[in-house]
């Protein structure tokens, strides 16, 4: 590969900060991707797409009159709201027919079924947590009410610390209280996208989001997929290849995948032309074990554990829809790969203060982003692209499920 582990470490150091989708720090690593391209001799362009945004002027959680730290839901509204407390332990019938007229908390992330599960059943307003019971910190992750999720039916929703949620439990509190006052408003995320024409004009998409979460540097998720593609961009705008390849940095991956669904939007009339899509989305740090998820027919699982084989590289290929970029052109019917290094959790964690360098290894970050470029230039070597272009059913159901078009099966 073109890009050493010095030039791979100045990269995670450079772009070591907060960049959310949508926000100024978001565009200025935009404008660092398309810069390092240049050093190439790459052209990439820079193309904005509307995101919802929102400013949160009033945030305030009380539980039996005690002030909670909280970060309010961003799009969720503003409204006042005090009701009874109710802890949601599961989302059995039983449970959910506790909600009405309840300010609902709710464990882990607020999904697009429990959403509307604790709408239909009454609740008011709703209130979730993240961090650990065992970390020193009382960091609060910033998060937001998407629009896919609340169709336009806002709660007000507030976001805690584990541990306040686990006091609240304990202690039994009773009644609660949300403030939010909030400004919304439409700005720009952005694509950088690069292009390395081919011989054949069909071409291989290859896609890693840029953006990081609230309290999140990003290093691991997903500066390290950033790194990969710049790497492999270089690489081969110096080697022919039938197939021609478009590298995407996609824009607010973590609110939604809304830089590849809008990728997939504007450009609908050119899809037919990609045979391919190759998706990274955290590679290269210091524990964990590699994967391939395919959103594709099952012989690609087979071909890439083969090919793994040969390469003497550890590498687990499954069937399956993976979180990430990827699963925006497999629903358009292109066959996708996502390559992931998986890290135990206590080892390295994402979307919290903790995803910085620190967890990321220069010298694996090289091997997998050389297994993955060997892996591409089979693909953009082919005489034809082994890979049918055709989604078999039980992936359509996945997908289905997936973009909450169909509830999934318990």
């Amino acid at each position: 590969i073109s890009m050493d582990q010095k030039d791979i470490m100045r990269i995670f150091e450079e772009t070591a900060y907060v960049r959310t989708g949508g926000s100024p720090e978001e565009l200025r690593a935009a404008e660092y991707i398309a810069g390092e391209c240049k050093r190439f001799g790459g052209e990439a362009v820079i193309e904005p797409f509307a995101v919802d945004m929102a400013t949160i002027e009033e945030a305030v959680f009380l539980a039996d009159g005690q002030e909670i730290p909280c970060k309010g839901y961003l799009c969720a509204g503003s409204s006042e709201v005090e009701a009874p407390l109710y802890y949601l332990r599961d989302t059995t019938p039983q449970s959910l027919s506790g909600c009405r007229g309840k300010i609902v908390l709710v464990d882990g992330y607020l999904g697009y079924w429990t959403y509307q599960d604790i709408l239909e059943n009454g609740a008011v307003g709703f209130v979730t947590y993240d961090g650990n019971a065992n970390y020193t910190d009382r960091d609060i992750d910033q998060r937001e009410l998407r629009s896919y999720v609340s169709k336009g039916n806002l709660l007000p929703g507030v976001n805690i610390n584990a541990k306040d949620a686990i006091l609240l439990v304990k202690n039994r509190a009773k009644m609660g209280k949300i403030q939010l006052k909030q400004t919304q408003t439409q700005e720009n995320s952005h694509n950088v996208i690069l292009d390395l024409p081919g011989e054949n004009p069909q071409y291989i998409v290859l896609t890693a989001h840029y953006d990081s979460t609230s309290l999140s540097q990003g290093a691991y998720d997903n500066m390290s997929g950033s790194i990969g593609l710049l790497s492999m961009a270089e690489t081969f705008s110096k080697k022919p290849h039938r197939y021609g390849l478009r590298f995407i940095w996609c824009g607010s991956e973590e609110r939604g995948l809304l830089g590849s669904k809008a990728y997939c939007q504007s450009h609908e009339e050119e899809l037919g032309k990609i045979v391919l899509n190759i998706n990274l989305d955290m590679i290269g740090c210091i524990m964990g074990r590699f994967i391939a998820c395919c959103t594709s027919e099952e012989k690609l699982v087979h071909y890439i554990s083969y090919f793994a084989a040969e390469q003497g590289f550890g590498c687990k290929a499954r069937q399956d829809v993976y979180s990430s970029d990827s699963t925006p052109f497999a629903d358009k019917g292109i066959p996708a790969v996502s390559f992931a290094r998986i890290a135990p959790q206590n080892t390295a964690t994402i979307h919290n203060s903790y995803d910085t360098m620190a967890v990321m290894d220069a010298e694996q970050m090289e091997e997998d982003i050389a297994f993955i470029c060997a892996f591409l230039e089979r693909m953009a070597g082919a005489h034809t692209c082994p890979v049918a272009r055709e989604m078999p059913e039980n992936m359509k159901t996945k997908l289905d499920e997936y973009l909450t078009r169909k509830r999934p099966q318990a």
